[in-house]
């Protein structure tokens, strides 16, 4: 889940299907950092492949901003899985009247990137492989934040810290221990204690911990 970084397991997802489908709530699912959540494409998109088996009629949004760094592009898509082929006809009017007045049409540039990359069999298992690369660099900080912390001396929990998945991390530091953070020790963050993984570093990670080990100990 962006931005907290929790996410449900198979067994969870499973009871949010089933209580979904009994309440008749309608699914609208946001997908954008497939690849750089677990390092593979294919888990992070099966909480969606789920819904679908399911029964469910999902709305889903795509970007492909940070998974193919294209991030000026705005590339993306947005699909609506229907009953039939009649109501999927009466969806995309409705769509395109939405669409016409905000941007009419979208620039091919990024898109077509995207689909070159997918459609090659070359490109396409090298996209899997650097996407894998990203989100193991950015679990491997997560636990050296974490050991990092023990080392300087925190008794706190920071289980979630290795718990929680994707580019951003809850930290769990109150908006004044923020403050002395970024006062004291330089580093910056939401007033809510997010931390962007994505700013951490092997020669920065250290640093990182002993700033929060003071704040939340002193």
């Amino acid at each position: 889940h962006n931005p907290t970084g929790v996410d449900p397991k198979v067994e969870q997802w499973k009871e949010i299907s089933h209580e979904m489908k009994r309440k008749n709530h309608r699914a609208f699912f946001d997908c954008a950092y497939q690849g750089f959540a677990s390092g593979d494409a294919e888990k992070d998109a099966a909480a969606i492949r789920l819904f679908v088996a399911d029964g469910h009629q999902i709305c889903l949004s795509q970007s492909y901003a940070k998974n193919f760094g294209l991030y000026g592009e705005r590339v993306g898509a947005f699909s609506v899985v229907c009953a039939d082929k009649e109501e999927a006809e009466r969806v995309e009017s409705q769509l395109k009247i939405l669409i016409r007045p905000m941007y009419s049409n979208p620039p091919v540039n990024g898109a077509r990137i995207v689909s070159t990359i997918l459609e090659d069999p070359k490109l396409k298992p090298q996209w899997y492989s650097e996407c894998k690369q990203m989100a193991d660099r950015i679990i491997k900080m997560r636990e050296l934040l974490k050991s990092n912390l023990h080392k300087a001396g925190s008794t706190r929990n920071w289980e979630h810290v290795t718990n929680q998945i994707g580019m951003f991390c809850y930290s769990g530091i109150t908006v004044e221990q923020v403050d002395r953070m970024r006062n004291e020790h330089h580093i910056y963050m939401t007033k809510d204690g997010r931390i962007s993984m994505a700013g951490v570093t092997s020669k920065n990670v250290e640093y990182l911990a002993k700033a929060l080990h003071e704040v939340t100990s002193n």
